[in-house]
């Protein structure tokens, strides 16, 4: 009788099964519960400060400490991600993720706030590769599309539901209303964990490496990984570089009024949750390479576009920003349905532990790297942001070039007799 996380081997179907989609479902609502968690800190910032009496290079400490420990705990526990069911492992780390959200809800000082964040890294930051060695395991490859696609959808949800959900708590309580809120709904999505997903242990039955350090040094040293790694290094950070500074480059040089940044998210992510499964089919229909090159130049026009805009109406700067996140979607979904091809099934915990790991340590180098390039002039404008685009251009053509030596490996090892798992 096959089970559940059985079905990406046996017949491989084109469609989703009954589970499959609410796997799918779930593993989306868990994405976006670690990136509202990330994200939501940015806008609170203006509440966070004065009322814990923080200076901008605490809390610049506080933001970027949840990346940073993330990282860490994305290397430290890569050695054991294939030793235990995905579900328990899922289940520990995001219990731990609950929790200091909730010490975040409860905070009083600065120093209680940022070992709050610290732990909220330790334990998020390692949910999003458990997330992925799971839809690795339940779905096979011509379907990986179509479930990054759902998953991606999170980020998109977060800024559509979650950023103004937070923000309109944050207005009518305090900030630590938004990370209450979160605490309640997370606690619902652990009891969905525990009661309706099934284990997801099929990896357990191949004999792995006695030392999980070992496992930890041969998956990061393995040469099939590397354009890989770097690959997901590159692509992060071009989002990264961007990011921290569009809002101050909208309303400070294109002369956006702050009150209209959220319709600006609000269009740009319901745009992108409509967008998102619709790359995800192109890249299981025509393959993820091929997508992922045609959204890798829709990003270099439009962050070209972009980071040259002057004084533009409010429309045409809406019409370029979705236009933009496009691109960036379509580099990113085709790029994570091709990459999940690429650890053996015994190291896919490890290997997209420590992808992870390399997602957050590059997003934060890069956004240390973008606050160097850019300054604010005598004038109030952000100065030096079209460096911040050729820097990004320049990433995602190296990028581009990483992934197709990715895609060739990958054809390489399929024409390959499979050879047996050798272990330690």
């Amino acid at each position: 009788m096959p089970t559940p996380n059985s079905s990406s081997a046996g017949a491989a179907p084109d469609t989703f099964t009954p589970y499959q989609r609410f796997v799918a479902g779930l593993l989306a609502f868990l994405q976006f519960a670690v990136i509202l968690d990330f994200m939501i800190m940015s806008p609170l910032g203006a509440l966070i400060m004065p009322t814990l009496q923080m200076s901008t290079q605490q809390f610049g400490l506080v933001v970027s400490a949840y990346a940073f420990s993330a990282g860490a705990s994305g290397l430290l526990t890569a050695g054991f991600a294939d030793r235990f069911d995905r579900k328990k492992l899922l289940l520990f780390f995001y219990t731990g993720f609950v929790l200091g959200t909730l010490w975040c809800g409860l905070a009083q000082s600065f120093e209680s706030l940022l070992a709050a964040r610290i732990v909220t890294g330790l334990f998020g930051g390692v949910i999003g590769s458990v997330v992925l060695a799971i839809a690795t395991d339940l779905f096979a490859p011509q379907l990986r599309g179509r479930v990054m696609g759902v998953i991606q959808t999170a980020f998109a949800a977060s800024q559509v539901l979650g950023l103004p959900a937070g923000l309109y708590l944050s207005n009518h309580w305090n900030w630590h209303a938004p990370f209450i809120a979160m605490v309640v709904l997370g606690t619902v999505g652990g009891l969905v964990i525990v009661w309706r997903m099934q284990p997801v242990a099929d990896h357990l039955a191949v004999r792995q490496e006695k030392s999980a350090f070992l496992h930890l040094v041969h998956t990061v040293a393995d040469p099939r990984y590397l354009a890989a790694f770097a690959t997901t290094a590159l692509l992060t950070t071009g989002g990264f570089m961007l990011m921290p500074f569009s809002s101050a480059f909208t309303v400070h040089n294109l002369g956006i009024p702050l009150e209209r940044l959220p319709t600006i998210y609000l269009i740009t992510g319901m745009c992108t949750i409509f967008i998102g499964p619709l790359v995800g089919k192109a890249a299981d229909a025509w393959g993820k390479l091929p997508v992922f090159f045609a959204g890798s130049a829709l990003t270099i026009v439009m962050v070209l576009v972009y980071t040259h805009l002057q004084a533009v109406p409010f429309a045409v700067l809406v019409l370029v920003n979705v236009v933009l996140f496009v691109g960036i979607f379509s580099r990113m979904i085709p790029f994570q349905a091709l990459v999940s091809s690429v650890p053996d099934a015994t190291q896919r915990g490890s290997f997209n532990a420590i992808n992870a790991a390399i997602q957050q340590l590059s997003g934060g180098v890069a956004s240390l790297v973008a606050g160097h390039i850019v300054s604010f002039g005598a004038d109030g404008k952000l100065q030096h942001f079209p460096v911040v685009g050729y820097v990004v251009v320049a990433s995602t053509l190296v990028a581009a070039s990483l992934a197709w030596r990715v895609h060739k490996g990958l054809q390489q090892r399929s024409a390959a007799p499979m050879p047996q798992s050798a272990a330690g």
